[in-house]
């Protein structure tokens, strides 16, 4: 675990919270906001018995530490009053300004749940509950990010001093944070939340697995660190004349250990490359020269290459990634500035710790964020749908042009279809990978050049919804779908009416205004309904001889077999 958050998690009395906070970031104002969270939060306390101020004064200080951010910092401080104390958002906003209040609002909504907004769901309430929240999370931080950001520090805090808490919400709490929150700290870009939080959460979902990766690091511990020592001398040797540069080594995080045995279906004694590198530069071109000198000193593993310097991810990370062999080792080398190393462990929050000097690959990129369908009115179906997209892996590739895409792993052509514009991928017919013609169904590897071939109309490909594995692609195929499938209903309705009403077809084409006719096809409750309403129309226009020809047109059951059938009309036999 980072020094830093293993410090954090070891505090327990307010004295030694306030000093860390004051360690990273005070101010008269800070001092304000710690005085009224003590005096809001007074004897109220945690699950572990500890004062119950000790938690938002360490949010705060993790948001001090990733951020430096005043306002940030006042709202992690102030986050729970609203909710838990007699203090309202009126009395933040006229004590601390409407932007720390409007943090902290975005973040009292998160939590005010109610049951009358959950209660028609047939899910249970748990379910409802997480759903509604991550998705009024979502959307206070589609305005300000910093919402976000503070509900992620809470989380981390909450997973450090989770022990406090029964197995069964540890196990609750931990699935939670490993496919919600730890994907968003990966898209915000901050590393070290990210591995913190995947790393606590496998501890308590899977104690054996962790547990056998923890027995064998400290087992080999000595024989690892040896192995680090000896390559790393080696390596400074070669590159010693190039200035500023710092190498750092590193076990790989346990819970990126244990995936990477599920993935390949390997023990942890056949993981390749346990053993990570980090070489820190000044400049830019001195990551290509430190990569030149790698790649002709050891014999480099090329199909492990990634350049996300002359390519960033769409969190902004940038860094060189290469694998090489050393005396039958394998170790993986990360080459990055130090403007890089800033943003790939603070990411987004970077922003706002250095947002007066030069970190231009800081700036928030939340266009995966924007693009969510927050508007989904099934908010379960939204909750599944951006946990998978969240929890997946990415994958990037290439327009003709040389534009870059981002897309899911396991996304297939008619994905990136759909990621272009929703038009492209109603008419697509074909794709073409690396110049090749293909299914619209063929998977995509990361670095392929994709094109897709359209048609002059929609086409409907209903059955492909669980092909295709972004949201936006099942969206529209379900919306498509939909339509097609509303319309041939609404036809069905008007032949049924048709049928029924057979002698006043003229008259009663213009009674279906203001019917949803495609109800009529589907129900026939809503089909009796509609009839009895056309029925008196028609009695009224045309008189009581109408009255006496409406008794033909009464719906008659009529059993044949297992089958039923509803009509005006005598029928003697079904084939």
């Amino acid at each position: 675990m980072d020094k830093f958050l293993s410090h954090i998690s070891t505090i327990n009395n307010i004295d030694e919270a306030i000093q860390c906070l004051k360690h990273y970031l005070y101010s008269t104002k800070i001092q304000k906001a710690l005085d009224f969270a003590i005096q809001a939060h007074k004897n109220q306390y945690r699950k572990s018995g500890e004062d119950y101020v000790i938690h938002p004064i360490l949010v705060a200080t993790i948001a001090a530490k990733f951020s430096q951010d005043e306002t940030m910092v006042i709202a992690a401080l102030l986050h729970d009053v609203v909710e838990d104390t007699s203090f309202n958002l009126l009395d933040i906003k006229n004590n601390f300004g409407e932007d720390i209040a409007n943090i902290v609002d975005g973040l009292t909504k998160i939590t005010e749940i109610r049951e009358n907004e959950y209660k028609h769901y047939k899910s249970n309430d748990k379910t409802i509950q997480s759903a509604l929240t991550f998705r009024k999370m979502l959307i206070a931080s589609i305005s300000d990010v910093r919402v976000l950001l503070v509900k992620l520090f809470d989380r981390v805090h909450n997973m450090l001093t989770l022990s406090a808490l029964s197995p069964d919400k540890q196990l609750r709490i931990s699935k939670e944070t490993l496919v919600v929150y730890a994907p968003i700290a990966h898209r915000l870009g901050i590393s070290t939340i990210k591995n913190t939080l995947e790393d606590i959460s496998f501890f308590y979902i899977y104690p054996d697995e962790y547990k056998k990766i923890d027995d064998y690091i400290k087992t080999y511990q000595a024989k690892i660190e040896h192995s680090f020592d000896e390559f790393i001398q080696d390596l400074k040797q070669k590159i010693i004349h190039i200035e500023n540069v710092e190498i750092f080594s590193r076990i790989k995080h346990y819970y990126s250990i244990f995936l990477k045995m599920q993935r390949k279906g390997i023990n942890i004694d056949e993981v390749l490359d346990l053993l990570a590198v980090r070489i820190i530069t000044s400049k830019t071109i001195d990551c290509y020269n430190i990569l030149g000198i790698i790649h002709t000193s050891y014999k480099p593993l090329i199909s492990r290459f990634k350049d996300y310097i002359a390519i960033p991810k769409e969190n902004g990370y940038q860094t060189i990634h290469t694998t090489v062999f050393n005396d039958s080792k394998i170790f993986e080398i990360q080459i990055r500035t130090k403007d890089m190393h800033k943003v790939a462990e603070f990411g987004v929050a970077a922003h706002y710790k250095y947002k007066e000097g030069f970190l231009s690959a800081a700036t928030p990129n939340l266009k995966w964020l924007k693009s969510l369908e927050i508007d989904n009115d099934d908010v379960v179906e939204f909750y599944d749908e951006t946990k998978q997209e969240l929890f997946s892996e990415d994958i990037i590739v290439y327009s003709p042009k040389g534009d870059t895409w981002t897309l899911p792993r396991g996304s297939v052509a008619y994905d990136f279809a759909y990621m272009i514009h929703t038009d492209i991928g109603n008419k697509a017919v074909e794709a073409s990978i690396n110049n090749i013609k293909k299914p619209l169904l063929s998977e995509l590897k990361s670095g392929d050049i994709v094109s897709i071939i359209t048609a002059k109309d929609v086409i409907l490909r209903c059955s492909w919804i669980d092909m295709v594995k972004t949201t936006k692609a099942k969206k529209a195929i379900k919306y498509q779908c939909q339509n097609r499938i509303k319309k041939i209903n609404e036809l069905i309705a008007i032949n049924l009416l048709n049928t029924i009403f057979s002698r006043y077809a003229k008259f009663i084409l213009n009674e279906f205004k203001g019917f949803k006719l495609d109800k009529i096809a589907t129900n026939l409750d809503t089909l009796k309904y509609v009839k009895r309403i056309i029925e008196k129309k028609v009695i009224k226009q045309k008189g009581i001889f109408a009255r006496l020809k409406m008794q033909n047109l009464k719906l008659k059951e009529q059993k044949f077999d297992d089958i039923i059938i509803y009509s005006n009309f005598t029928i003697n036999s079904i084939s």
